[in-house]
């Protein structure tokens, strides 16, 4: 579970997004943890990926498998005991890992800034929901 954190730290530090571990431990016996996160565009995608390898790597982690680096629309880097999903925004909507897995594995959500572990909602409840941004108004310059 450190190692799978520290990757999602590491994630973090670049900006990702919408930062999940799935303990995934009771369902298939290939891995322990999905760390699933999502950047803006495939070059924040690539960033990610670069970013957690580099951190693993300064610990001796290295990926055993890494796919999907052409498009950066979806790279997955396989550590064994934990695998890492960096989705573009577009590919997290389409292949929705969290829902495939549905209400079965432990979900653990990431705060952005500081990381911290957050337990999610039940499945069965609707997570509460976000508090809007505050309208921007642009005004137009005086001339």
């Amino acid at each position: 579970m450190d190692q799978a954190l520290a990757a999602a730290r590491a994630a973090s530090s670049k900006l990702a997004t919408d930062i999940v571990i799935l303990d995934v431990r009771p369902l298939i016996g290939i891995t322990d943890y999905f760390v699933i996160c999502s950047g803006r565009n495939e070059r924040q995608v690539a960033t990610i990926v670069e970013e957690i390898e580099e951190q693993l790597g300064a610990e001796g982690v290295k990926a055993y498998r890494r796919e999907g680096d052409r498009q950066a629309r979806w790279v997955l880097l396989d550590y064994l005991d934990f695998v890492v999903h960096v989705f573009n925004a577009e590919a997290r909507g389409y292949y929705a890992l969290e829902e495939i897995w549905g209400d079965k594995p432990v979900k653990m959500k990431i705060d952005v800034a500081p990381v911290r572990l957050v337990k999610a909602s039940a499945p069965d409840k609707p997570a509460p929901a976000k508090k809007a941004a505050p309208a921007r108004t642009s005004a137009a310059p005086r001339t």
